[in-house]
């Protein structure tokens, strides 16, 4: 039994369902290519049709055919138009749908067809949206679009359930919800290996699975860097203006195949762009020279994350580096190591980082920005930033060791004060799933937090406000950053 989208209740909310519909008819092999089928489509408003579907590399991992679905909510409070080419999407909700007629006809032939899974360009009201799409053309000359479910609803934030196999519900009148705790149950996030939401402006945790056990972190290790250079900053060590000089050893690093900016020795570059190119593109160059900067040597500035984490109380963490990648050491036979860190200790890390230095997301929200020193132009690798309004950053990582990974912070508002929620993914496959859980959590973490209800997987508290101290510079910044927030929605 599959569901796509389903709240707590009676009908169980399986994972699959979240990401997958259906059981194809008559057609099961393990695939290499994409599979397709159909399905059943309901919705609440009386509407029923066929929906073409395509299974992508494996059974079940199933997308819908956009045209099919549009044409069904085409008459619904969920309709929506579609533009399709052959690599670009706009998707416009509450707009009337155009039928081309392709629309809600099976497939004319059962056999393989072979399209690739892009990050094609994908608009929604205008605006750039990052989601996995298959594109094809259809034998009438018009382009078609398959997408996740789940991807799709959150887009509407519309209802989704699949009361039985084969079989897609739309619940017009209903916004997107799920639970996480059936989702646990269902399997789903025994394809990661930890999950964390919660508030980190209380210590309040939603949601959590594996939150206790340290996992390889890769390049949110970067987080920790940074806190470390605003401590300097804030103590007078550092100014963010400061131009220091680029080290042989940054060098190196960057013309390596796991360089992203290209730095080079003796050049000079200020310590707020370097702070930009660890966060946004996240350049291990970058920090690597943050390190060499506040700290003199790579190994004195590791000595000062260690220490970092157990005065926070990270007891289930360890850095070798500071920039999460893997680090070999220099015996006969080395040992490769990465930086670890459980999910309960990235939220005190994160909390932390929010609560005393807030304006880190003065950064991390940007989708793109120049480092002018070097005229040299760096993309935001976080794909909530488009996807959702309210993202905040904060940082990605990915090595093959610790998989994909994805710290969001995401700003709510309880009419009093500004929030920071926080939703945490370690170890998902590659970055499409990375993406999606993460996308999925955060929205359930704002639901959360806007009917001030927490469901029964809810984890016990974080505490973290006993190692806050107090900086007029940040207390300052979070008054600022809420009232321009109050001033915007005037």
């Amino acid at each position: 039994m599959k569901t796509i989208l389903q709240k707590t209740g009676s009908i169980i909310l399986i994972l699959s369902a979240i990401l997958i519909c259906f059981i194809l008819l008559g057609i099961r092999a393990d695939a290499s290519f994409e599979i397709p089928g159909i399905c059943r489509v309901h919705t609440d408003t009386g509407g029923a049709g066929t929906v073409k579907t395509l299974d992508y590399s494996y059974d079940d991992n199933t997308y819908l055919s956009l045209r099919d679905i549009a044409m069904l909510l085409k008459d619904t409070s969920q309709s929506f138009s579609l533009d399709i080419t052959g690599s670009a999407v706009s998707l416009n909700p509450g707009s009337v749908y155009t039928p081309v007629g392709v629309e809600n006809i099976p497939w004319e032939s059962s056999g393989p067809v072979d399209i690739a899974l892009r990050r094609n360009e994908f608009k929604v009201n205008g605006e750039t949206v990052f989601y996995y799409t298959l594109i094809m053309q259809m034998p009438s000359g018009d382009y078609d679009c398959f997408m996740m479910a789940a991807d799709l609803a959150m887009i509407l934030d519309v209802y989704v359930t699949v009361p039985s196999a084969g079989s897609l519900q739309i619940h017009t009148q209903e916004p997107f919800g799920l639970s996480p705790a059936d989702l646990e149950e269902a399997g789903y996030f025994n394809g990661v290996n930890s999950v964390l939401a919660g508030d980190a402006t209380t210590g309040e945790i939603y949601y959590q699975y594996q939150s206790d056990t340290p996992y390889p972190i890769a390049s949110t290790s970067k987080l920790m860097t940074c806190l470390l250079t605003m401590e300097a900053v804030s103590a007078g060590q550092l100014t963010l203006d400061e131009q220091v000089t680029v080290s042989g050893a940054v060098q190196s690093l960057a013309v390596s195949g796991d360089g992203v900016v290209p730095l080079k020795a003796g050049e000079q570059i200020s310590v707020q762009e370097l702070l930009v190119g660890a966060l946004l593109p996240s350049s291990n160059e970058c920090a690597l020279c943050l390190a060499e900067s506040v700290a003199g040597s790579e190994e004195a500035f590791v000595q000062m994350m260690n220490e970092k984490a157990q005065e926070l109380g990270l007891s289930q963490t360890i850095f070798y580096n500071s920039n999460g990648l893997p680090s070999y050491t220099e015996d006969f036979i080395p040992v490769k190591r990465q930086n670890s860190m459980s999910a309960e200790d990235m939220f005190r890390l994160v909390s932390y980082l929010l609560n005393v230095y807030p304006q880190i997301t003065d950064i991390t929200s940007l989708k793109e920005a120049t480092l002018d020193s070097l005229d040299f132009e760096v993309r935001n690798t976080n794909p909530l930033l488009r996807n959702l309004p309210e993202a905040t950053g904060l940082k990605t990582g990915t090595t093959n060791r610790a998989g994909a990974c994805l710290v969001t912070s995401l700003t709510a508002d309880d009419g009093t004060m500004e929030h920071d929620l926080v939703v945490i993914v370690f170890g998902a496959e590659d970055s499409i799933e990375r993406g999606r859980v993460s996308g999925l959590l955060a929205r359930y973490a704002l639901n959360t937090f806007d009917s001030g209800i927490k469901g029964t997987e809810s984890g016990t508290d974080v505490q973290t406000s006993g190692n806050l101290p107090t900086h007029a510079e940040a207390a300052v910044n979070q008054v600022i950053r809420t009232a321009r927030k109050r001033q915007l929605s005037e």
